[in-house]
């Protein structure tokens, strides 16, 4: 046979979804006795035209012609609902749909037909229970499909609720098959966390040596963390993943350090909401969790959790319901944690505050204190030494020296500072700038300026 030469993404889409019309019509005029011949579906030629997207995907798992199926079935509701609308026959026996037709009613569809794992199997096997059940293996949780979050997985995949669940291609199996892009969600209601990014690099990360190292040794272990499993047989005595507790003041560094982690294992950095997270209803705060823990397992997220002690804070003695519940979202997030394969951090400002089950398994508990002299110096330093002059006033030793700021406090002193050159439609920066600055910045806390 020929190989099928076809370039463009949207022919090869197209040609795909021609072979799934040409399937859906031969099963479907068999069951209403159209033709006589109920044979084997059609195979089909997979075109050699382009190396990735949806072909090359298909071509680098194997997949069989039932997987193929099911697959290009989830893409047709998207792509070209028309070629569903046969199966919103109706039965003139029972005055209503037929039920081996399966699919569900999505008003986001727009009233389009959206096929269900029924749909799938009466398309594939009609009523040979034999095929069905060869087809349905396909819906095993431990399917790559769902492993690898493929397809939305149904909530209870092992009750009454497989067949009628929709068969959906997840966000970023979409933009991965069909776009050959990367998904990137945002904040939103039903997915509490947010991508952290930074435009620092690893040199720009101004850390005492001691802390340093310590963050060194999480990207070693992450780096190396294959090698040291597997080729040195360390898997059957170390948990996969590595979890760290960031511990300190505010704006020492905690969340740049997680972002520059993430940047550096080429890895992108979710921070969780846990505002979002945590719900006054029984079972969501585990279940928006599950949401982010899954998520980030298949696309090797790092999940960075600040300001923990809101969700891993000490559990209390159980003397209401209440507490029993916020107590099982603690287990369980524990639990999440542990299994988690990938890096987690935690920071709290206070390492006293979080429940002692978790920091008795993290791997790395690094206290960010304030910066010394000498780092203050270089966060001046760096903050002021791109665009801006300084006059002759300005001593930034001075002023590191007296002024005992956090890496966060110096950048919003920076930031005043700015404004206030800015506003003089100048480049010059004094030193009263500097000390007008950053009497604004104690005043948040009502400190006072030495």
């Amino acid at each position: 046979m020929n190989e099928l030469m076809i370039e463009k993404t949207e022919d090869i889409l197209a040609h795909c979804l021609d072979w799934l019309q040409l399937c859906i019509d031969k099963r479907v005029k068999y069951y209403f006795e159209l033709v006589e011949d109920d044979c084997e579906l059609p195979e089909m030629d997979l075109p050699s035209g382009g190396s990735g997207g949806l072909v090359g995907w298909m071509r680098e798992r194997d997949l069989n012609q039932e997987e193929q199926f099911i697959l290009l079935l989830s893409i047709a509701s998207l792509v070209r609902p028309e070629m569903l609308d046969v199966l919103f026959s109706e039965n003139k026996n029972t005055g209503r749909r037929y039920t081996e037709f399966g699919g569900v009613h999505d008003n986001a569809q727009q009233g389009g037909f959206v096929p269900s794992v029924q749909t799938a199997l009466f398309l594939l096997a009609g009523g040979d229970i034999g095929k069905r059940l060869k087809v349905m293996r396909v819906f095993r949780p431990d399917h790559f499909f769902f492993k690898e979050r493929i397809l939305e997985a149904p909530e209870k995949p092992d009750s009454g609720v497989l067949l009628k669940t929709a068969l959906r291609l997840t966000p970023t199996a979409l933009y991965q098959l069909l776009w050959q892009d990367e998904y990137s969600p945002d904040l939103r209601s039903d997915f509490p966390a947010k991508r952290v990014r930074t435009s620092l690099q690893w040199d720009d990360l101004v850390l005492s040596p001691g802390v340093k190292s310590q963050v060194m040794e999480i990207r070693t272990w992450m780096e190396h963390e294959e090698k040291i499993n597997n080729a040195w047989g360390l898997k059957k005595i170390l948990k996969p993943g590595y979890r760290a507790l960031f511990h300190g003041p505010p704006g020492t560094g905690k969340t740049l350090t997680a972002g520059l982690l993430g940047s550096a294992l080429g890895r992108d950095v979710y921070r969780i909401d846990l505002s979002m997270v945590v719900s006054k209803f029984i079972g969501e705060t585990e279940k928006n969790l599950a949401a982010v823990f899954d998520l980030a397992e298949n696309e090797n997220w790092v999940l960075f959790f600040d300001e923990a002690d809101a969700l891993f804070g000490k559990r209390t003695q159980t003397q209401s319901s209440n507490d029993r519940f916020a107590n099982q979202e603690v287990s369980y997030l524990l639990q999440r944690v542990e299994d988690f394969p990938g890096l987690v951090i935690l920071a709290s400002n206070f390492k006293g505050n979080v429940d002692p089950a978790f920091v008795r398994r993290f791997q790395s508990l690094i206290y960010f204190p304030l910066p010394k002299h000498e780092q203050r110096l270089q966060l001046w330093r760096d903050s002021l030494g791109h665009g801006l002059r300084l006059a002759e006033d300005v001593d930034l030793e001075e002023v590191s020296n007296r002024h005992e700021l956090a890496g966060g406090e110096i950048v919003n002193v920076v930031r005043t500072v700015a404004i206030t050159v800015a506003s003089r439609h100048d480049d010059l920066v004094r030193a009263a700038d500097i000390e007008a600055a950053i009497r604004k910045e104690f005043q948040k806390d009502g400190r006072v300026v030495s």
